[in-house]
């Protein structure tokens, strides 16, 4: 009985110093996972919408009001071009076969895109993961939010664009993603 006592006690303190070292790190370490995500975020917006001389943070208020018409919007930016808003970089997480995915998109105030990056997934290597892959992102250039996107699985038409093979669901939710910011139009050109 001492015996399985005293293992326990062994187990219990490799346990907390183990807890105690994560902790630690995670304090050490969590400035640094802050500042690289931040440089992450700042350039997809450059790359979603190039014409852009700077971005706006929305203010809260504007995005409690976004995200009770889509609780799946999570960011807004406002592109500036010449002192005047040109468009829209919005982040929306819709759910792939992995988790949240997060898209972004670049949209001028048409409701045209004028790019879209996929960040943060958990989508399958080799298969949902080619979403941040060009021959795929790039398919939603120039297409339209104010009419939904669809996904073909052959040969895309008008508003469409080709799903990744195998990945139909990741496809299908980037696709979901750019969708979602059709339903915001209204309030972002007020």
């Amino acid at each position: 009985m001492k015996e399985i006592i005293k293992l326990g006690m062994i187990l219990f303190f490799i346990s907390m110093v183990a807890a105690a070292s994560l902790a630690l790190t995670y304090d050490a370490t969590i400035d640094q996972i802050m500042t690289q995500r931040s440089i992450a975020d700042e350039t997809a917006r450059k790359e979603v919408f190039p014409a852009a001389d700077t971005f706006e943070k929305a203010s809260n208020e504007k995005m409690s009001e976004l995200q009770n018409i889509n609780p799946a919007i999570a960011d807004l930016y406002y592109a500036i071009s010449g002192g005047n808003v040109a468009g829209y970089v919005i982040k929306t997480k819709p759910s792939g076969f992995g988790g949240s995915i997060d898209v972004v998109t670049g949209i001028d105030t048409e409701g045209t895109i004028m790019g879209l990056r996929v960040g943060n997934h958990q989508e399958t290597p080799g298969l949902g993961a080619n979403a941040k892959l060009p021959y795929f992102y790039e398919q939603y250039e120039g297409l339209t939010v104010n009419s939904p996107i669809k996904v073909s699985k052959t040969i895309p038409g008008e508003n469409e664009i080709l799903a990744i093979s195998g990945a139909t669901i990741t496809s299908a939710a980037v696709t979901d993603g750019v969708n979602f910011i059709d339903e915001i139009m209204d309030h972002l050109n007020k």
